[in-house]
């Protein structure tokens, strides 16, 4: 089954049906019907419609294949009449704009819906849900799979498809094609084996390569969906250098942008090889620069898997704070700039090397704020004034926000969990002596949350991004706080 012929599942997804008119629609559709087949179509079409709409209910998906299936099946059938599909597709915009909907719920509806025609259609077709902070798929025990799946072969797997696309809907569509199939192929080829559990070993092990592809795609597109592929570069740079606080600005730079390219050029790719393709070569470029420099990533590169390397790296945890002199603060001059970006991210970088259980979400913010710190001052007749000012800010309000939060996360990293909540107990008690018992239980829980989900490799950027706005609620007020 190729992977190309899913771009057009979404009836209305062809953005370039508005240059080339509604017959070139329908017969693309068609033709993607026809050569699939009518099950075929439907699995992939619940695979797409998942993805897309992450947050819709098993039964709002349903509705929504159920309706583009019979379209296909009754306007790609030989004599349809022309208008067929048009009309048919026109159809399921008046629906979508309905009180009632069957189909999953989108905020933006109300927007598309005061538009008419193929506007209206284009609209709907560009809706998209956010993708979910963390994958909620949990796969079953192999006993458990066997008896959904002899209960009812069809209903499983489609509340496979639905489950696993949703959960991990940043994933390129052949990614998530290749791996519920092969998921399905060996669900059914093991609960009727002889064997069962010994057929499921084989498989998982066969599987391994898709299955930590999916994941790591996955966690790959939700940043680039989130951040952009210049805050991605940001992002995975900081990331090496406080791993392997011994590389230079100038030897990881052009491994995060490589990073970066490989994001922009395969989040939303068609081609069924160019996720694993750029990533097995990507990881062949970290593991060339820094396996010889650093131990750790000479360990993670040693193995013939290219994948697990690559995720072995991923989850690597910081190494420990060097001991570096304070790095160089790039002038007014140099900020304002012509390379004033480049000195900025510079600067950023040194902070991260020095501060390396600095988590992602607080760099990130960090970058955000640096951007809109030079447009601000930068583009008013006294840009060095503005910027004195902000240093000022920077010291009293972001400095010891910094400093707690790579406290915090490298005490997560180093200790027991219970000890580490047992010394940040004690902490906050000398720190809040005045606080009482359940604010104190609620600060620690709060902290806790905080560690536990944004201290980790590979942290949810959505998630964190929240936990880090109410964090800083402690240090600055909403108004003046430069991380605001």
């Amino acid at each position: 089954m190729r992977a190309a012929l899913a771009l057009l599942l979404l009836l209305l997804a062809a953005a370039d049906a508005m240059h080339r008119g509604k017959a070139y629609l329908r017969e693309k559709v068609c033709k993607e019907y026809r050569i699939l087949g009518k099950e075929n179509f439907r699995t992939l079409t619940i695979i797409a419609s998942s993805r897309k709409y992450s947050n819709g209910t098993f039964e709002e998906i349903g509705h929504l294949v159920r309706e583009l299936v019979s379209l296909a099946e009754k306007c790609c059938a030989d004599g349809a009449e022309p208008s067929c599909y048009d009309d048919g597709s026109t159809a399921l915009a008046i629906k979508s704009c309905r009180a009632d909907s069957p189909f999953p719920a989108h905020p933006g509806t109300a927007e598309c819906c005061t538009h008419q025609g193929l506007e209206r259609k284009l609209c709907l077709a560009a809706l998209r849900h956010p993708p979910q902070a963390l994958p909620r798929y949990l796969q079953p025990s192999d006993k458990e799979l066997c008896q959904a799946f002899r209960q009812d072969p069809q209903e499983f797997a489609d509340r496979f498809l639905y489950e696993y696309s949703s959960s991990y809907s940043q994933a390129p569509l052949p990614v998530l094609m290749d791996s519920t199939r092969t998921f399905l192929s060996m669900v059914s080829t093991c609960c009727i084996s002889s064997a069962p559990s010994h057929c499921f070993l084989r498989e998982k092990l066969e599987r391994k390569t898709i299955s930590l592809l999916t994941l790591t795609s996955n966690r790959i597109c939700s940043h680039f969906s989130a951040y952009g592929k210049d805050k991605v570069t940001f992002s995975y740079l900081t990331s090496l250098v406080q791993k392997i606080p011994s590389a230079s600005f100038e030897d990881l730079l052009p491994l995060a942008e490589d990073a970066a390219e490989l994001s922009s050029q395969c989040c939303d790719s068609m081609a069924e090889d160019c996720m694993q393709k750029k990533l097995l070569e990507h990881t062949t470029k970290v593991c060339t620069a820094l396996s010889g420099r650093d131990q750790r990533f000479a360990d993670c590169c040693k193995g013939k898997n290219l994948m697990e390397n690559h995720f072995c790296i991923l989850a690597m945890l910081p190494a420990p704070a060097p001991q570096l002199p304070e790095p160089y603060e790039p002038t007014n001059k140099e900020l304002c700039g012509k390379e004033g970006a480049r000195h900025a991210t510079r600067f950023l970088f040194e902070l991260a090397r020095r501060r390396p259980g600095i988590p992602d979400a607080v760099l990130a913010k960090l970058y955000d704020s640096s951007e809109k710190l030079r447009a601000g001052c930068c583009s008013t007749k006294d840009p060095s004034a503005c910027l004195d000012s902000k240093r000022k800010r920077i010291e009293a309000e972001l400095f010891p926000f910094l400093e707690k939060a790579h406290q915090l996360c490298g005490q997560y990293h180093q200790l027991p969990f219970l000890e580490f909540k047992k010394r940040l107990r004690e902490s906050l008690a000398q720190a809040e002596p005045e606080a009482g018992p359940a604010q104190l239980e609620q600060l620690l829980e709060q902290r806790v949350s905080f560690a536990s989900t944004c201290c980790l490799p590979g942290a949810s950027p959505l998630l964190c991004a929240a936990k880090v706005s109410s964090e800083l609620g402690e240090v600055c007020s909403k108004e003046s706080c430069l991380l605001g």
